[in-house]
C-alpha cells in the first residue's frame, strides 16, 4: 500500500511545536520589554550629583516650578536650571554647604552640573511642553507629584495609551492657566472638573491631534 503522506511530514509536528514554542517566547518577551514599568521606566530614580528635594523647594518655600524650569512656557523642552540660578539663593542661603559643592563649582568653572535625566522622549515622539503648558495640562499630569517628592523619580509611564487618553478626553485633565504649577490644585469636585474643562476646550479650541502623524513626524 502507498504511504499516504510524505517521509517529511512526519517530523511536522515537532516543527509546529517548535515554532509555537519560538512564537509565543517572543511575545512573551517583547510584553515584558516593552510593557511593563521596567521598560516605561515607572519608579525610575538615579542618584543625582546634587540631593535636590521639591518637596523642600516648592511646598515648604513656595517656589514656582517657572522660576527654575524658565522656559518650559515658551519652548519645547524643559530646560534644568543652570548653577546660577541655584546660586541666587545659595549664595547667601547654606552657601558652605559640602553637598552644594557641584554647584559652587559649576557657577565657578561655568561647566554644567551632570544631572542625570529621568524622564525621556523617544526619537521617534514629538512632544512639545509650551504647547500643553498654556493650554491647561499641568506638570502633575505627566511627572507625578513632584512638590511631594523628596528626590525626582519617574512616576507616569509616558507610554501612548497615557498621551491618548488625555488627547482623546482632554476636558478630563486642563486646568486654568495660572493653576498649571500650582501643583496642589483641586476642582472641588469631579462635576466642577468637568463642566470648567469643556468649557476650556470650547472656549481655547484644544482639539489634541490623534494621529498617528501627531505625534510620530
Amino acid at each position: 500500500m502507498a504511504n499516504i503522506f510524505p517521509k517529511w511530514s512526519n517530523t511536522a509536528p515537532i516543527k509546529i511545536l517548535i515554532c509555537l514554542a519560538l512564537t509565543v517566547g517572543t511575545v512573551v518577551a517583547g510584553v515584558t520589554y516593552w510593557a511593563t514599568p521596567k521598560y516605561l521606566r515607572v519608579g525610575y530614580q538615579p542618584i543625582q550629583p546634587v540631593a535636590f528635594e521639591h518637596s523642600l523647594h516648592v511646598d515648604q518655600l513656595g517656589m514656582d516650578c517657572l522660576y527654575c524650569h524658565t522656559f518650559v512656557d515658551r519652548s519645547e523642552h524643559s530646560n534644568v536650571p543652570a548653577a546660577s540660578t541655584c546660586m541666587n539663593c545659595h549664595s547667601m542661603v547654606k552657601s558652605d554647604s559640602p553637598k552644594l559643592a557641584p554647584i559652587r563649582n559649576s557657577y565657578e568653572s561655568g561647566e554644567p552640573v551632570p544631572w542625570v535625566k529621568i524622564h525621556r522622549t523617544p526619537d521617534y515622539v514629538y512632544f512639545n511642553h509650551s504647547v500643553h503648558i498654556n493650554r491647561g495640562v499641568s506638570c502633575v499630569h505627566c511627572h507625578g507629584q513632584v512638590n511631594e517628592m523628596e528626590e525626582v523619580y519617574h512616576a507616569k509611564p509616558l507610554s501612548m495609551a497615557f498621551c491618548l487618553e488625555c488627547h482623546r478626553n482632554p476636558e478630563n485633565f486642563i486646568r486654568p492657566i495660572d493653576e498649571v504649577t500650582n501643583l496642589n490644585f483641586r476642582y472641588d469636585s469631579r462635576e466642577e472638573q468637568i463642566e470648567q474643562g469643556t468649557k476650556f476646550v470650547h472656549d481655547w479650541k484644544v482639539n489634541p491631534p490623534q494621529s498617528c502623524s501627531g505625534c510620530h513626524r
